[in-house]
Parts: C-alpha cells; structure tokens; sequence
C-alpha cells in the first residue's frame, strides 16, 4: 500500500521503533536573540548531524541558510508560533508561517506552541486546530509543544494540567505532542504518557547540571516517553558534541529496556484516569 507523505515524514523523523526520537529545538532565537554567531551556529548544527540528533526545529527563515548537508542527516521542523521576551505578555503565541509555506521551504515537519491556561489560551488553541487541518491538507506531520504556563493553572497540579495538554493535542489532532515533564516522578510521566495515544516528546526544560540532566532523560525513557526534545542542555553544554553522544546513549539504553519489560496489564477497575473521571469512586 502506498505510504501518504504525512506518513513518509513521520517514518523519518521516527526511524525505527526501538530509537527514541532526540530534537533539538534551536527556535530559542526568535524569543531571546542569538546564542552565539553565525559561524558558530553553522559548526553547531554539523555537531548535531554528526553525533546522533534526530531532528532540529527552526524557524522558516532559518531554512534558506541550513547547509545542503544538513539536510541530509537531520529531519528540519518548522516551528511557526512566536513571541518575544520584549512583549507585554510573552506567554502569547502568535502564528508565523503555514503549513504550504513550510512545505514549500523544505520543512518535515510543523511545530506550533501552545500556552495552557494563559489570557490568550483561545487564540492560540484556534491557532493550532487551525495548523493541524492545514498539515493535514498538504501532508505535513504537526508537533505541538504544550505547556501549562499562565494564570488560568496557577491553582491546578501539575499532573493535572499535563494530562489535559496532552488530551488537548489529541482532541485537536496532532500527530506529536511536546510536554515540560521536568519535576515530575517517573510515574507521574508514565500515567501522562499511558494516557495518550500519540506520541510524548519530553521538554528539555532549562539548564541543568551534566548529571541532572543525564537522570532527567534516562527517567524520561523509563515512563515509555517516544523522546525528547532539549535545547539549552545540548547548545550551552561546554562540548555540544560530546553532550550529544551521552544523551543519545542514556536515551537508546533506557528506552530498550523499557521495550524489554513486558508492560503491567492495568484493569480500568484500577485505573487512575478512570477513578478521576468517575470522582475517585471505581466502579
């Protein structure tokens, strides 16, 4: 049967079943300006390509600047939300690009941000549903980075709001959904990840030390998460190419034995979702 190109793209970014899938985000500049200079932005992204990064995310523009090369080893997603850290309220994403452009740039793939809970939470939902039927039209694969960030969570727990960005991906029709899972116990992501049938991408999150970060990804491939996506913690790292070589490490070792655990079989008598939606009484 022949694949349709949505499919295409998502069998390049996940290329095999038993390799987690490890992106770098390098969207960061548009928020907060420029990490380092132009030539050493080119030497990072061969860092990446030749160490073991799966895919990068950037904005259009960046497209037209990338190394032929580069596209040869890495998957390129195109992130077309933004705000700056200069706006009166940088929790607001607004979209930049779509999806035929990003088709027509080069893009694998399409990222949107989506603040759960912040003033301008309907727009930027409507922005996304309005992202994914358009990917849908053209036969781009579409990742959304949600995060419960805003006034309208401040009283909600946190598993509570990462379960519901999770389903709200879903609902919307994603085909790949990032959560800031740092702070959360092993479980705790196990029961956001069970809960969704798409796959989970771990937000990278701010830096942190060399060992911090090291437990923080293995964790991350113990709760069954299909990957991660680090920025800060792979750029900032005093030798990128080596940070490379030990998160891929740690994320291929941790996430095969987790396929070679035979999973729990939960009834849904016991199971937690189901006691949260039914007020905490099992049926």
């Amino acid at each position: 049967m022949t694949k349709t190109g949505r499919a295409l793209r998502l069998a390049r970014l996940f290329k095999s079943h038993e390799r987690p899938l490890f992106l770098v985000p390098l969207d960061h500049t548009l928020t907060d300006g420029p990490f380092t200079d132009a030539h050493q932005y080119d030497n990072l992204l061969d860092v990446l390509a030749d160490n073991g990064v799966d895919a990068i995310a950037v904005h259009k523009g960046r497209l037209g600047h990338l190394r032929s090369g580069v596209y040869a080893k890495l998957s390129v997603i195109v992130h077309v939300s933004a705000s700056t850290k200069y706006a009166a309220d940088p929790n607001y994403k607004y979209q930049v690009g779509d999806a035929e452009e990003c088709l027509r740039r080069g893009a694998d793939a399409v990222s949107v941000h989506v603040n759960l809970g912040a003033v301008t939470e309907d727009s930027q939902i409507r922005m996304m549903a309005s992202m994914a039927e358009a990917c849908d039209r053209v036969g781009l694969p579409m990742l959304a980075m949600i995060y419960p960030r805003g006034p309208g969570v401040k009283d909600h727990p946190p598993l509570e709001t990462l379960l519901h960005a999770a389903c709200l991906a879903v609902d919307v029709g994603v085909d790949i959904v990032k959560l800031p899972l740092a702070g959360c116990s092993v479980q705790d992501m196990m029961q956001i990840v069970n809960s969704c049938p798409i796959p989970v991408l771990a937000a990278g999150g701010a830096k942190v030390s060399d060992k911090d970060f090291g437990t923080f990804a293995a964790d991350v491939m113990k709760s069954g998460a299909r990957g991660l996506a680090a920025g800060r913690n792979i750029f900032m790292a005093t030798d990128p190419a080596a940070k490379v070589r030990e998160i891929r490490r740690i994320l291929h070792s941790n996430y095969l034995s987790v396929l070679r655990t035979p999973a729990p079989t939960l009834s849904s008598q016991n199971s937690p979702l189901v006691e949260s939606v039914n007020g905490g009484k099992r049926q």
